[in-house]
């Protein structure tokens, strides 16, 4: 199922005003007490103020986007904790990716995320999903491969229910993301689309020191939750 917001919305200022407003829209979802995930980096403030709005415990899931070798910004695929790793066939067949291609890039990839564990939880464990509603938060969704990994990676710990919400998606990719997830909300799902951050007055990039910040200001009440 694919929901848009109910309110009309044309832009955001911000990440965390995108947060409060998503927050909003999902007010409903407090009810199954779900577990708060941000994908880093930008849907970590985003996700902050979702989970300060659901009073929800709150962590990061941590994915990382494949990248053509010449192109890394254009994603043919991306992989997650817990070894899971999606690609786009399609991209790999259009751009020809060799293997030896899409294996320099996991490694490179699979480097910086496991850096990225140690620098955003240093020695805390994960919430334990098991049982659980899950919602997955991002500032946008461009292509979705990062979130679909994201889905696998919150099944593949034990998620009950599965929910993607974004601020923004172009009306494809949500609904491509709602065959794999139990919900997709996204606020914006404009069809002309370039890029996430043309719905943002401020897109400036989040830093590792402000994620690992969010996290730790909202492990403090979490630790019963952690597995």
């Amino acid at each position: 199922m694919v929901l848009s917001s109910e309110r009309v919305i044309s832009r955001f200022r911000d990440r965390r005003e995108a947060g409060r407003i998503l927050g909003e829209r999902l007010a409903a979802l407090g009810a199954e007490q779900p577990v708060v995930l941000g994908l880093p980096r930008g849907g970590v403030p985003v996700a902050a103020e979702v989970a300060r709005a659901l009073d929800a415990p709150f962590d990061v899931l941590l994915v990382r986007k494949l990248g053509l070798p010449l192109q890394p910004e254009l994603g043919f695929g991306a992989i997650g904790e817990g070894g899971v790793r999606v690609l786009d066939a399609d991209m790999v067949r259009r751009a020809r990716i060799t293997d030896a291609d899409i294996a320099a890039v996991e490694a490179r990839e699979r480097a910086e995320l496991v850096r990225r564990v140690r620098r955003y939880r240093g020695d805390r464990a994960p919430l334990s999903l098991a049982a659980r509603t899950v919602l997955i938060v991002d500032d946008g969704l461009a292509t979705g491969s990062t979130a679909r990994v994201a889905v696998n990676v919150a099944r593949a710990r034990g998620a009950r229910r599965v929910v993607v919400a974004v601020p923004v998606a172009p009306p494809e990719t949500a609904a491509r993301l709602a065959a794999q997830a139990d919900e997709v909300v996204s606020l914006i799902t404009p069809v002309r689309f370039l890029a996430v951050g043309e719905w943002y007055d401020d897109f400036e990039q989040t830093t590792d020191d402000e994620v690992a910040s969010l996290l730790q200001a909202g492990a403090r009440s979490e630790g019963a939750l952690r597995a």
